[in-house]
């Protein structure tokens, strides 16, 4: 069992957001920048630490976020290799804690309605359970954020191209711990304007 203190938060917010057309991570929503949704949320956790990996237009986001970045839980990392895909992003912020933090949860940049509350209930699921990755369920399809302990960190640094952790979830079934999340809102992502105009009617 992963002890509570010891579960970092690593934010995955390099990608150009060729789909969108111009950085996502910069669309304002009601009173912040998407970015700092995300942020906000993972801040006000119980994760003891939070990497935040930037990469496309990273100086205009780190101006953005201003007095934020010198938060006592935040450490910026920029990726210069983002247009090679997530997993590189991945990669550099899991190599920032895997030798003092023995699990690790990725969150997207682009899922503003996260929210601390279901965060810590993910985070308590994950430590009350002695398998090695936790995984929120919506309408039986994996979504994320997902956990990972350390023992599955060597695979994790083993992935390339533009993909996640997925298959990693996939082929070991008996290692996963599935948890119900029941608000559908939790998930929502930005990947169009559409997108975007829909979740401002909910914030």
């Amino acid at each position: 069992m992963i002890q509570e203190s010891s579960t970092a938060g690593i934010i995955l917010a390099a990608g150009a957001s060729t789909r969108f057309g111009r950085p996502k991570q910069l669309l304002r929503l009601k009173d912040r920048y998407l970015i700092e949704w995300v942020l906000d949320a993972a801040l006000n956790t119980r994760l003891k630490r939070i990497i935040l990996v930037l990469g496309c237009a990273h100086r205009k986001i780190q101006q953005t976020l201003g007095k934020k970045l010198v938060h006592p839980k935040l450490q910026l990392e920029i990726n210069p290799h983002y247009e090679d895909g997530q997993s590189g992003t991945l990669k550099l912020g899991l190599s920032c804690v895997r030798d003092t933090y023995p699990a690790a949860m990725f969150l997207l940049a682009d899922q503003p309605l996260v929210d601390a509350v279901t965060l810590n209930f993910l985070l308590d699921q994950f430590w009350s359970t002695n398998k090695n990755i936790c995984v929120p369920m919506s309408s039986s399809i994996i979504r994320n954020p997902c956990i990972f302990s350390s023992h599955f960190y060597p695979q994790i640094m083993q992935i390339g191209g533009d993909i996640g952790a997925r298959r990693i979830i996939q082929v070991n079934p008996d290692q996963v711990h599935e948890v119900q999340i029941q608000n559908p809102h939790f998930f929502l992502d930005v990947d169009t304007p559409a997108d975007l105009e829909k979740i401002k009617k909910l914030v």
